[in-house]
Formats: C-alpha cells, sequence, structure tokens
C-alpha cells in the first residue's frame, strides 16, 4: 500500500511534533546524563526512547498523550536510577558493571577475554590507537560501554586511574 489517506499523514505529522517537543523539554529538564553513551544501561533507555517514539508516529492504535507519558515515564526511570548509582557504589555497580582488566604489563588474560568475548586483536588494536608500542608497560581494560581504554603504567603513571578495575580474582589492583 503506498498511501492510506490524507488523515493518517497529518496524524503523523501533528503526533511527530507535538512528541518531538515534549521529548526535547522532557530530555533538557532531565539533563545531559540521561543520554549518555556511557554504559549499556543508558544504551538501552536510548533505543527504548527511540522505539516509544517511533511507535508514536507510526501506531494509530496509540494516542499522543500515551505515548509522551511512556517517554516520560522512560526520562523519569532513568533520572530515578542515575541519581541512586552516583551515590550508591553498589547500586552501580548492579546497574552499570564495573570495567574489568584484560591485559596487564604484557600478559592477556586468557579467561577475561574468553568470558568477555574480546580477541587479542582488539587489544592491540586500542593499543595501537593509544600510540602504546610496548605491551609491557601497559594494562588494558574493558569499560562499562563496551570500549577499551588502555593505560600507560611507565614510572608508576596510570595506578590511580585503575583504581576501580576488576581484575582476576576480583580484587582491586
Amino acid at each position: 500500500m503506498w498511501f492510506d489517506s490524507w488523515e493518517s499523514l497529518l496524524r503523523i505529522l501533528v503526533h511527530g511534533t507535538l512528541g518531538y517537543i515534549a521529548l526535547v523539554f522532557m530530555l533538557r529538564l532531565s539533563g545531559k546524563r540521561t543520554l549518555s553513551k556511557m554504559n549499556a544501561f543508558d544504551f538501552v533507555i536510548t533505543i527504548a526512547l527511540g522505539s516509544v517514539f517511533a511507535t508514536l508516529l507510526i501506531s494509530d492504535m496509540v494516542p499522543l498523550a500515551d505515548g509522551v507519558v511512556a517517554i516520560a515515564l522512560l526520562v523519569t526511570l532513568q533520572w530515578v536510577a542515575s541519581s541512586i548509582y552516583v551515590r550508591s557504589e553498589r547500586f552501580e555497580s548492579i546497574v552499570k558493571g564495573t570495567p574489568q582488566l584484560v591485559y596487564w604489563k604484557g600478559d592477556y588474560l586468557e579467561d577475561v577475554l574468553r568470558r568477555e568475548r574480546i580477541t587479542h586483536e582488539e587489544v592491540q588494536a586500542a593499543m595501537r590507537g593509544n600510540s602504546i608500542a610496548n605491551g609491557s608497560g601497559a594494562a588494558a581494560v574493558l569499560e562499562t560501554d563496551g570500549s577499551l581504554s588502555v593505560v600507560p603504567l611507565g614510572n608508576g603513571e596510570g595506578v590511580e586511574a585503575m583504581e576501580r578495575v576488576r581484575s582476576p580474582g576480583d580484587r582491586p589492583i
């Protein structure tokens, strides 16, 4: 079907415009943190917001008020959760996870790499991306957002950055 009716097109224009205004307003009220790409939890909320907005636009079975309330609920829940985990390390580790050491001073942590599904090549690419030619003086960390960070460890540097990183045996470094 190429065309249903002018009424359906008008509904999409009105719902889309009003839904967009409501979404932007709510996101501005809740702050930059709501749409950050800091971890998997934030990513899921961002995808859910997009899904609700798309449903509001396309489905004629979802009234505008229902879509706006759904968006408000997701934004509010994200705001509440991030407010709690900023204040509670335990809640933060449940929601966000913790960074995981995958490479330490020339040694790949094979069990961790296997569990996290990371290859040697990915670790090496992260090192090249950080201009690390000699991995014996570096650590690689799988961050909570899925990215790899490389920390130079020469002359006692970088140790502070490794403070909350989980290492094998779940002991801090």
